[in-house]
């Protein structure tokens, strides 16, 4: 999945931990941790707050590019 790719990668280059983003969105660790691991997708809500976090559209981060 290449959201979990891309969600790694945002929070490692701000050289935050997954605790780091779950609490600033207000969402469980283990939650965080199994939405970057693929085993969950956020609802709208809290994909819309990953993406607010990050200052990326929440395109970028949970839509794959249908031109690749």
């Amino acid at each position: 999945m290449k959201e979990r790719k891309k969600l790694i990668k945002l929070r490692t280059s701000m050289g935050l931990k997954q605790k780091d983003v779950a609490e600033s969105i207000n969402i469980t660790t283990s939650y965080y941790g199994m939405i970057e691991q693929g085993k969950r997708m956020p609802n709208l809500s809290i994909a819309l707050s990953i993406a607010k976090f990050f200052n990326t559209p929440v395109e970028e981060i949970f839509f794959e590019d249908r031109n690749n």
